[in-house]
């Protein structure tokens, strides 16, 4: 049976292994004399928790607490393209992003015209 880690050392080992530079860079790639190096946007958060008694004047005398939580994302960041002793930064397309944007920015543009319209009458 695996033994139970606190949140402490639960968030320690996380922290330790998955902020690390292997992380965000990932292994080079070589073919015909380019080297190509992946880039990773990485973000992390953690929690914690305890408990313990109630003080004496509390309504409930037992004693209890929990704990836990943890978030992690990676996102493509782009490339390093190493050629001829030249490194070229490519940056990764996010087309999602891309889209939602554009719907933004046409929401945008229908309220304001819709704003405008409305005055003018």
């Amino acid at each position: 049976m695996p033994s139970k880690l606190s949140a402490t050392e639960i968030i320690d080992r996380v922290r330790t292994g998955a902020s690390t530079a292997g992380r965000v860079f990932g292994e080079p790639i070589e073919r015909d004399g380019v080297t190509v190096v992946p880039v990773a946007v990485i973000r992390g958060g953690g929690g914690g928790g305890a408990g313990s008694g109630t003080p004496a004047d509390a309504d409930k005398p037992e004693g209890e607490g929990s704990g836990g939580g943890f978030g992690f994302t990676a996102h493509p960041a782009g490339v390093y393209v190493i050629r001829d002793g030249d490194a070229h930064w490519r940056p990764a397309l996010n087309v999602n992003r891309i889209i939602a944007g554009g719907q933004l920015l046409a929401l945008a543009a229908v309220l304001v015209a819709g704003a405008v319209l409305r005055r003018r009458r």
